[in-house]
């Protein structure tokens, strides 16, 4: 009971402290419809809601996370420039024998709005202020740099997206990048006029995946300088002021990554001028790409390094796409992050 206690004291703190940087305080429902959300979040999320059937609003879900409501709210009031603050319970089921809550409180803070390097330095700079102090290690990523670089790998646009959908799963991804990487194999099978349909798919469902095939077989391979271009940029580590030379390098020859290293280049900048020393943050190119498919620019988190078992205590990142899914290509951008407080007491992140 304590512990809640503390864990609920710390919430209602940081709520304060997002409060005092400008943000609105929100609520959204526990019962979500699961129509929309389900197709919006990501395959970790999918997986692990709590999904049940209400007869008169059909299909729901318990809130496994604020985001999605959030901009949705923030498009139905009109969109525009904002910052929200909220706090409350989400639920995510966890997998057998896990010790893992299925039930936790998240504390979040959104920016929609402003210039996109101005406010990922804003929002990051809000959690550091808050955290760093208490231990907690920072680590950035940016998924709009493997983005940009799967961009401009000589391939067909069908072939790109695919990695592109598969991104977030690092298995499925490497496997594909592996296959693309190499000369097709069609099987040799003909449908005959005569022949009986049988099975799910019509004789012209077949021709047409036939044909498919046929003409993906007739693409060139991925070349061994794209693949190792791309693999190198996917494993990079290092810090942040390394990382942006050792991206710099290769756009030289990568063409398509260069506006997405000026824009990585440009959240240093604004970071520095925060007073964060942004070349030394650590940074992992790969960050976050098991967690939220929605996110698709810069992307965070802060952990304690003494419990790598752990969850980050924070997350965040941007998520342009999500806003324009609900909002149109004319919808806000927005970035944003949530602290679990729970989790924070649990590693000694005392709040006073």
């Amino acid at each position: 009971m304590a512990e809640k206690a503390e864990a609920l004291a710390t919430a209602t703190a940081l709520l304060s402290a997002f409060q005092a940087a400008g943000a609105t305080r929100v609520e959204a429902d526990i019962l979500q419809p699961a129509e929309t959300l389900l197709d919006l979040y990501g395959e970790d999320i999918r997986t692990r809601a709590y999904v049940t059937n209400d007869p008169v609003r059909g299909e729901a879900m318990l809130r496994p996370d604020f985001t999605v409501p959030v901009v949705q709210m923030h498009e139905a009031a009109g969109g525009g420039e904002a910052r929200y603050t909220y706090s409350g319970e989400v639920f995510r089921m966890q997998e057998e024998g896990s010790d893992r809550p299925t039930e936790y409180v998240q504390v979040g803070f959104e920016r929609f709005g402003g210039p996109p390097a101005q406010a990922d330095a804003e929002v990051f700079g809000l959690f550091h202020s808050l955290l760093a102090p208490r231990h907690f290690v920072p680590v950035i990523g940016d998924i709009g740099l493997i983005r940009a670089a799967i961009s401009g790998l000589t391939i067909t646009d069908r072939r790109k997206a695919a990695l592109l959908r598969h991104l977030w799963r690092p298995a499925r991804f490497r496997s594909l990048l592996k296959r693309f990487g190499a000369p097709l194999e069609v099987p040799n099978a003909s449908v005959s006029p005569d022949s009986p349909e049988i099975g799910l798919r019509t004789r012209a469902e077949v021709d047409r995946r036939l044909a498919a095939l046929e003409e993906e077989a007739a693409q060139p391979p991925i070349s061994a300088e794209e693949t190792a271009m791309l693999e190198t940029v996917l494993a990079l580590r290092e810090a942040a002021g390394n990382a942006l030379q050792q991206l710099a390098d290769i756009a030289v020859d990568l063409t398509t990554l260069r506006p997405a290293v000026r824009t990585f280049e440009e959240r240093l900048s604004a970071l520095s001028a925060k007073g964060i020393q942004a070349d030394r943050l650590p940074f992992e190119a790969s960050y976050g790409r098991t967690s939220m498919e929605y996110y698709d620019g810069f992307v965070f988190g802060f952990a304690d390094p003494a419990r790598p078992g752990l969850p980050p205590v924070a997350t965040g990142g941007r998520y342009n796409a999500l806003t324009r899914a609900l909002g149109g290509d004319d919808a806000t951008g927005a970035v944003g992050g949530v602290i679990r407080p729970g989790l924070l007491i649990e590693l000694g992140g005392t709040w006073r």
